[in-house]
């Protein structure tokens, strides 16, 4: 306990260390008061009563955006858009030769990518808010509107895709005047803030059980811990590759000839795979809904109804089988083992024991294979223990989502990032970090490959 005071104490010694935080708690302060102002023609108190259930897949999105979906504000989108025009990019990154030169022309490829996922973001963000100000029209059977037509929804409109910008602009000073991982940040602080509406409902309900849970809280507690710790596990766990580099000798001086490693993490999909899979597993239940709304009825319909309800088995099988090939499939996405294989050829590198190029391919590949498979059952694992939690210990859902799924996997993955990047800068001032060693190693940005 001395350390981590002392640690905090250096932290607030560096002028620029102290300057980049208080810059970030400012900006971040600034996020969480823009989630609680209203679009203009919203009665807030009929949009709240109205607002997505948090099992659906807008009370997720109500999550990541730190409550402002349920509050109708105008950065009810959140920084998502610009999430989706960043995972496009990637994705195109592999059938469009263009994108992939430029990906791999470094700082300048990465410059114009950028750039045209800033511009992306705007006609994603104005499709979201379009579907957005409908949805928040339609809460509380329309009693939400204070006044209806084009004089809600284009003001709305406008004001939903600026926040988003605004939200994109906020994010990227973060990152080159605050600590870093701007981006992440802001969807981390937006999940933080739910945390104590979270614990006073869990806390109401001990209440209202006369005290007979805390036997069952003190056990949750310390299952959390235990969650979190795994998390962290395999988050930071990582299989290293030894490259041995050649010798050689330019002018008077000689270069290479040490041993250097690849490390192939255990979760190398981050929480992509849960996102994408939660996608999927709400489109039954939505096809049913439009359905019933046309009029459609069917026993076939209920029993698939019933089959896609967080309660059931069918759902947590299904639900983790998608994980599972979701997380072998965005890994073969963002990590090709031939790429890898080539680079180190080009650099005169080599694994020892295995030839150079192809057979290094394959050789990268089948390991990343093998470290795959415990990270995927893992991320399923994660993934339904809200529900098991909600379920069994009849814990309420918000409070419940704090043990795994998507919230705890971004939390634990930004409070590393952060945790790496102060450590640096107290390690350039021989300072001793969080931890002595000084061996934090941080993830990649949320968004752009490590969500």
């Amino acid at each position: 306990m001395a350390n981590i005071v002392q640690t905090f104490q250096h932290i607030f010694k560096i002028e620029e260390l102290r300057t980049r935080i208080l810059f970030t708690i400012l900006v971040l302060i600034g996020v969480r008061i823009g989630a609680y102002i209203t679009l203009p023609g919203i009665n807030i108190a009929a949009a709240q009563s109205g607002s997505a259930d948090s099992n659906s897949l807008l009370g997720l999105y109500d999550l990541f955006v730190g409550g402002a979906f349920s509050n109708a504000a105008i950065f009810a989108l959140g920084i998502m858009p610009y999430i989706s025009s960043s995972i496009i990019f990637q994705l195109a990154g592999i059938v469009m030769p263009q994108i992939q030169k430029m990906q791999r022309e470094g700082e300048e490829g990465r410059r114009k990518i950028n750039q045209w996922t800033r511009m992306a973001t705007v006609p994603i963000a104005a499709l979201q808010a379009w579907g957005m100000a409908i949805s928040m029209a339609n809460r509380s059977g329309g009693e939400a509107l204070t006044q209806g037509g084009l004089e809600f929804y284009i003001p709305a409109i406008i004001l939903l895709t600026s926040g988003t910008l605004f939200l994109m602009w906020l994010g990227e000073q973060i990152t080159e005047r605050g600590i870093g991982n701007g981006i992440s940040l802001i969807i981390f602080i937006g999940i933080i803030a739910r945390l104590p509406a979270a614990v006073a409902q869990e806390y109401n309900l001990v209440i209202a059980d006369g005290g007979s849970r805390w036997l069952i809280d003190i056990f949750m507690f310390g299952a959390l811990l235990a969650v979190i710790a795994g998390v962290v596990l395999i988050t930071q766990g990582a299989r290293r590759i030894p490259v041995q580099y050649a010798k050689r000798v330019v002018g008077n001086k000689q270069y290479g000839g040490q041993t250097q490693y690849i490390p192939l993490r255990v979760n190398t999909a981050g929480v992509m795979p849960i996102i994408f899979a939660q996608s999927l597993m709400f489109i039954p239940n939505l096809l049913i809904s439009f359905l019933q709304g046309q009029g459609y009825q069917g026993s076939w319909m209920i029993a698939i109804s019933n089959a896609f309800t967080e309660r059931s088995f069918i759902y947590a099988g299904v639900y983790s089988a998608i994980i599972i090939f979701f997380t072998y499939f965005y890994t073969a996405i963002i990590f090709n083992p031939k790429d890898t294989a080539e680079n180190m050829k080009k650099n005169g590198g080599f694994i020892p024991g295995v030839r150079p190029g192809k057979a290094t391919a394959d050789y990268i590949e089948n390991i990343l294979t093998k470290i795959t498979l415990p990270g995927s059952i893992f991320l399923a694992l994660i993934a339904i223990l809200p529900t098991f939690v909600s379920n069994v210990l009849n814990v309420p859902p918000l409070f419940a989502s704090f043990f795994g799924g998507t919230s705890l996997l971004i939390v634990v993955g930004v409070a590393l990032d952060s945790l790496q990047q102060i450590e640096s800068y107290l390690l350039m001032r021989h300072y001793d970090g969080f931890m002595k060693s000084g061996k934090i190693r941080g993830r990649a940005t949320l968004g752009v490959g490590g969500v």
